[in-house]
């Protein structure tokens, strides 16, 4: 069995988090919806689907959750050629791979958004495969993108990490068995990460490189 390195790529690996703030509320206001920013950014990191059940309440006419969407997705498009990794996302990545890590990202994002994602981190050589929302029957915060992921490198939860910046990638993780850990740069504060289940929390990436060493991503093995 392999050891895995599962990571969440909007707010974790990429600074993008408040971009689709921005297009989610421009989208939401389009169709009528008084939603605030920070509402928003609490959702963020959820399916489409499940974002607008949060923001939205499950019991709406759901006949404009795909216009919702589309507009969210042509708002977002046009930052893709924008898109900055996290500062040493891809050295991150790659010292995992090097250290015999399989790399595989767990995301919300789909079709092109996951290649302009992917371009702007520029790790594909560390990275083994990825698991979206898309390949499951639910998405984040249930822990079926998590399981499947390991799935796809062979691993037991014992032997993997989830890393990620939201509380959903936290629930995650800790229902599919995984160790989580949280990162800052996504906006969540500290108290939320490790209340949903996160067993450490860095800044960013380029601190969870530093203390690679000593961090959860050290202690894991394949047995």
């Amino acid at each position: 069995m392999n050891r895995a390195a599962l990571f969440d790529v909007d707010g974790t690996l990429t600074d993008t988090n408040h971009l689709h703030v921005v297009s989610w509320w421009e989208a939401l206001r389009q169709s009528g919806h008084r939603v605030p920013a920070h509402a928003v950014h609490r959702a963020i990191g959820l399916p489409g689907g499940d974002l607008l059940d949060h923001l939205l309440g499950e019991d709406r006419d759901r006949d404009g959750d795909e216009r919702l969407g589309a507009a969210h997705d042509t708002l977002y498009a046009t930052y893709f050629d924008r898109l900055a990794p996290l500062d040493s996302a891809a050295e991150l990545l790659r010292a995992l791979s090097d250290d015999g890590w399989k790399v595989v990202l767990v995301t919300s994002a789909k079709d092109r958004e996951l290649t302009a994602l992917r371009r702007a981190v520029d790790a594909d050589d560390a990275i083994t495969d990825t698991a979206t929302s898309e390949d499951v029957e639910r998405g984040k915060p249930a822990p079926d993108p998590v399981r499947h992921a390991l799935e796809l490198v062979e691993a037991r939860p014992r032997s993997a990490v989830f890393v990620g910046d939201s509380v959903w990638d936290m629930k995650a993780a800790s229902r599919a068995g995984v160790t989580a850990v949280g990162l800052l740069c996504g906006g969540t504060p500290r108290a939320e990460l490790e209340e949903a289940g996160a067993a450490a929390v860095y800044r960013d990436p380029a601190e969870l490189l530093a203390r690679l060493g000593d961090s959860p991503l050290s202690r894991r093995s394949a047995a």
